[in-house]
């Protein structure tokens, strides 16, 4: 009944991803063509600053997912620490979660060195921008992100579950 259930749930969070990767194309359509107009309408090295901002946008949000994601994993594991564990391991995981706390911290600067390269974006963008293309222009990002967070979520979902299936099912004789 249990790996029934669990099947279930894999199953919703594999159509639910598939969703998301819908959405995700679509966001790329837009983004294309957001990037076709400030390419039209900017300078040159505007246009080079719009397209560096939005290259890493995806790269820190997903650095700082990945990072939150392992040091949960590892704070996970320190929480399962009991008097059986050995020395070395309990080590490991202190260095291990010290390294990812430090990793978290840069890319937090990372990321707003990024909110304030977006703000001076946005501020090129309003002198050539309809408050629409604006408009658009945000609620872009804001999608990116997002999309990029839901991803993310479904992805450790799914390999949670899949992973508590494969236990499940070998623990059956």
């Amino acid at each position: 009944e249990l790996i029934s259930s669990l099947r279930l749930k894999l199953q919703t969070l594999w159509e639910e991803r598939e969703l998301v990767l819908s959405e995700a194309r679509e966001c790329v359509e837009r983004g294309e063509e957001l990037e076709a107009t400030v390419r039209d309408v900017c300078k040159p090295n505007e246009f080079e600053r719009y397209m560096m901002f939005i290259g890493d946008l995806e790269k820190v949000v997903s650095l700082l997912l990945c990072l939150s994601s392992r040091l949960a994993r590892v704070q996970n594991a320190m929480r399962r620490i009991d008097g059986n564990t050995d020395a070395e391991e309990k080590q490991s995981l202190n260095e291990r979660h010290k390294l990812l706390s430090r990793q978290r911290e840069d890319a937090k600067d990372l990321k707003e060195n990024l909110d304030r390269r977006e703000r001076v974006v946005s501020n090129i963008l309003a002198k050539y921008l309809t408050d629409q293309q604006l408009q658009d222009y945000r609620r872009f990002v804001q999608v990116k992100t997002s999309l990029l967070i839901e991803q993310k979520d479904l992805e450790e979902q799914i390999k949670f579950c899949e992973e508590q299936l494969d236990k499940l099912e070998k623990s059956i004789p």
